[in-house]
């Protein structure tokens, strides 16, 4: 194909593309399957990131997420101390409508063909049922009782706690939670977990999901309150939680946010990478997401079949150090805590030296 072509420029030209090392499209036309996989960096050891299905709006948003998504997996395995690359694959597709088993283990099969240059994962619109699909077409599916400790939900609420009580203690000098106000947006997997969190440590708890009924319930189950999905970040309170979609700290939240901490679940929260200087200049301490919420990638790479989970527990619980560290150098060198929190992780991918083979076959 011509380089010029725009089906290739499209991607090598795209804004989120960052010197990736590898982008795949997958199909297949018996189950509908319409998939993208995206392999950033590989200089730590093999990729490691889930899989998201979603029901895109176009080819392009999903190009965008995966691209977005991937570079992300790299910067997060790198903040966690993990000798994992970073790696991302996105479904295209309604996951309450059009995925099957068939579907899934034709995405498996996908994935055997990279030789375990990418190990995937559950995400969004993805459950560990769904993973175990996968697992039947390829050995590189992470996140089933049978590869580890099953859902790896937990391990990143888990980590969401550690770092609101980092951010808590070094804006307030406390990382006490209870009493305070902290407002969660978004309530799957990871949400509901983390409100369980929070409703247990007495915080006076705010939740807001898409859907109602899933807001509902969590009113009743936590004594939360309950608000608005869309209007969420306007609340007043201690947090702001985002355990959502991505991009929604943006030009024109970021102004109307009613925290003066953001720490949540979500992924790519920031939109650009002006929004970072946003957060900073009105006061806002943001948590940078892939710093607070690699619990769950943690729990995938360190554990193993058999339900010991020390060695994760102890990695997720100092995500709270991690931070503290962010914290401290943005302070001191005055820079917006998403910018010090990438330049650690390139530092040590930096030390890692040059590419890895790309036809390794080592596994997580």
């Amino acid at each position: 194909m011509d380089m010029q072509d725009p089906g290739v420029s499209a991607v090598f030209d795209h804004p989120a593309f960052d010197d990736h090392e590898q982008v795949v499209f997958c199909s297949d036309a018996e189950t509908g399957l319409r998939a993208i996989i995206a392999i950033h960096d590989t200089r730590l050891g093999p990729a490691l990131g889930g899989c998201r299905m979603w029901a895109y709006g176009s080819s392009g948003e999903a190009v965008t997420d995966a691209l977005r998504l991937s570079r992300g997996m790299t910067y997060k395995n790198s903040l966690a101390g993990l000798d994992l690359g970073g790696g991302k694959s996105v479904i295209i597709g309604d996951p309450g409508r059009d995925k099957t088993p068939a579907l899934l283990a034709a995405f498996g099969r996908h994935v055997e063909t990279l030789g375990g240059r990418y190990t995937t994962a559950e995400d969004v619109g993805i459950s560990t049922e769904d993973m175990e699909q996968v697992a039947t077409a390829t050995s590189h599916a992470r996140g089933t009782p049978a590869t580890g400790l099953g859902d790896p939900s937990p391990y990143t609420a888990l980590g969401i706690l550690s770092g609101i009580k980092a951010a808590l203690a070094h804006r307030t000098g406390s990382d006490e939670i209870a009493g305070r106000r902290i407002v969660l947006q978004g309530l799957g997997h990871v949400g509901w977990h983390l409100a369980d969190l929070l409703a247990k440590e007495k915080a006076r708890l705010v939740v807001a999901d898409v859907d109602a009924s899933t807001a509902e319930r969590a009113e009743a189950a936590f004594g939360a309150e309950r608000a608005e999905a869309d209007s969420a970040h306007r609340i007043e309170a201690d947090v702001f939680a985002p355990c959502a979609l991505g991009a929604g700290l943006n030009a024109r939240t970021i102004p109307e946010l009613g925290a003066g901490i953001v720490a949540g679940a979500a992924n790519n929260q920031l939109a650009t990478e002006a929004d970072g200087e946003r957060l900073m200049a009105r006061g806002v301490l943001y948590a940078p997401d892939y710093a607070i919420n690699a619990g769950g990638v943690i729990s995938i790479a360190l554990s193993k079949p058999g339900g010991d989970d020390t060695a994760v527990m102890e990695r997720v619980t100092a995500i709270g150090e991690t931070l503290r560290q962010i914290f401290v150098r943005a302070d001191a060198d005055g820079l917006p805590t998403d910018v010090v929190a990438d330049a650690i992780a390139r530092e040590r991918l930096e030390r890692a030296g040059a590419r890895a083979d790309p036809l390794q076959t080592e596994t997580v």
